[in-house]
């Protein structure tokens, strides 16, 4: 497929607002005349002096510089009274649109103030091996399923089908996601995006929009009611981009390393800490969950706070982003430095420089929620494999026939159970420093094919893939991971079987 490149997205998302805005309105709009310059428009802005600060409502009453706001569409940025010369029109701060239209369609918005976190259940689909999130958004806020994808920059939903809202508003051209001068997608008066399947690779074009979604606040035992988030940025696309997810999913939720992911949205929109965390359950029957802007307390059954558990490695920043429309500027994935990695306390022969990251955004070793298993580059994958069947030998587990997609197949009736799974060789992922090891137990390294054969979870990932290690799903269930974006860095918790606890032992039951 042709790349398309385009500029870096670049809106900062500020938590204050500016006491020097005059808001004016322009002209009906052709495209929507419903939307006037007055009556309605003027009473809003009446309804929400209650929301503004005094210095606002003073510039507001004295006409000072202005904020002019043609509806949905033309925003300009001016120094000047509106009678004053015109000067040459800037791209406007994404945040400054986003202010403006709160201030106009959202009134109460302005004094809301949340110092708790959030949450949403995450729910594995075992027909597919995705992992699922509810969301509440359209109008009337009703519950709606999502895939996540870790490594996405931004959500999109089917807005053919599936997507019914009356409050959206279109975000223009000339703002900060979407420069009219450098944006492919910016060929009509509204900003476009270009949300992705990363299943099928399927990627279109698609209006860039805000709207109000709304997730369980926290306080980290419990759920507690829904707060609205009246300035939500994504993507619509059509019907077809669902193909691949999982039975019922609306569309995508991004949980990127990006401004305008999921968890980077709820920290800015509610002034809390730029980190999230996920804790992924294999359960058929309970749902795992993410947290969003706290460093903890993470409470589960019994009274465990894993929180305390947690060791760190530093996220790694890839300078190439890997997606079929790749921007000018870093991938929005997260990476780790596995630096070597062990096998009962064994190294595995392995070509080291396939661990970093070149120049090109080759190579080093990334977490993904769309990959079901650990995927590894072909010569990684035949020594992690050969060592590990030669372990499991000499624990008198007995080899079994291959089972596809998998080479490292073993009977179950020779491989002893424990608290942390199937008793097989433990495969330890050394980090940036020799004893910062995360440890993947039996349970996470050792997947069932059939009531007799037990295989080794990881698959081959070919010759020369863009990334040496690929994280999956199934290594992280049960691992609660911490995303610290603040900080640059990633706390893991090893298996919380090890604490007597899982990540389906989350109480959703009781409010908070």
């Amino acid at each position: 497929m042709k790349r398309i490149y385009t500029s870096y997205i670049a809106g900062v998302w500020y938590t204050s607002q500016s006491a020097s805005t005059y808001m004016t309105l322009g002209p009906q709009c052709p495209k929507h005349p419903h939307t006037t310059a007055g009556g309605g428009i003027q009473q809003h802005l009446i309804r929400v002096r209650s929301g503004l600060s005094l210095a606002t409502l003073h510039t507001i009453k004295n006409n000072q510089p202005h904020l002019f706001l043609h509806p949905f569409y033309q925003i300009l940025l001016s120094q000047n009274h509106p009678t004053s010369k015109k000067k040459k029109k800037k791209p406007m701060s994404l945040a400054l649109f986003l202010l403006a239209t709160t201030t106009l369609f959202s009134p109460l918005s302005l004094s809301i103030s949340i110092s708790n976190p959030l949450l949403t259940p995450i729910t594995k689909d075992h027909s597919t091996l995705q992992y699922t999130t509810t969301i509440y958004q359209n109008t009337r806020l009703k519950p709606s399923k999502f895939v996540i994808d870790l490594g996405f920059s931004f959500s999109w939903i089917d807005c053919q089908k599936t997507y019914k809202s009356s409050s959206y508003i279109p975000i223009p051209c000339n703002t900060t996601l979407c420069p009219t001068s450098s944006n492919p997608g910016c060929t009509t008066d509204t900003c476009s995006l270009f949300p992705e399947n990363s299943f099928t690779r399927l990627v279109m074009r698609a209006d860039a929009i805000i709207d109000t979604i709304a997730l369980p606040v926290t306080n980290g035992f419990n759920p507690g009611p829904l707060i609205p988030l009246t300035q939500f940025v994504f993507s619509c696309a059509r019907t077809v981009l669902l193909k691949g997810l999982a039975k019922g999913a609306s569309g995508v939720m991004a949980f990127g390393r990006s401004n305008y992911s999921l968890p980077a949205q709820v920290s800015a929109i509610l002034s809390l800490p730029d980190i999230f965390v996920m804790c992924l359950s294999g359960s058929p029957s309970a749902p795992g969950v993410a947290f969003f802007g706290t460093s903890g307390p993470y409470i589960f059954l019994p009274k465990t706070d894993v929180s305390k558990f947690l060791n760190y490695t530093p996220l790694i920043l890839n300078p190439v982003a890997t997606t079929n429309i790749t921007y000018s500027h870093p991938s929005d994935e997260y990476f780790i430095g596995v630096t070597s990695i062990k096998i009962n306390g064994k190294h595995v022969p392995i070509n080291s420089n396939l661990l970093t990251i070149d120049h090109e955004g080759i190579g080093g070793t990334k977490i993904i929620t769309v990959a079901p298993y650990t995927i590894m580059e072909r010569s990684i994958y035949e020594a992690f494999t050969e060592a590990f069947t030669q372990a499991a030998k000499s624990m008198n587990i007995t080899i079994a026939k291959s089972v596809k997609p998998f080479k490292a197949c073993f009977l179950y009736s020779t491989i002893p159970s424990t608290r942390v799974g199937p008793a097989v060789p433990i495969v330890d992922l050394v980090l940036h420093e020799d004893d910062v090891i995360w440890r993947v137990f039996g349970a996470n390294s050792i997947v069932s094919v059939d009531e007799d054969v037990l295989c080794l979870a990881f698959v081959d990932g070919g010759l020369k893939p863009r990334t040496s290690i690929v994280l999956g799903g199934y290594q992280m269930e049960d691992n609660l991971l911490q995303f610290d974006l603040s900080k640059k860095r990633i706390g893991f918790s090893s298996s919380l079987l090890l604490r007597e606890t899982t990540c389906a032992n989350f109480n959703f039951t009781s409010n908070a």
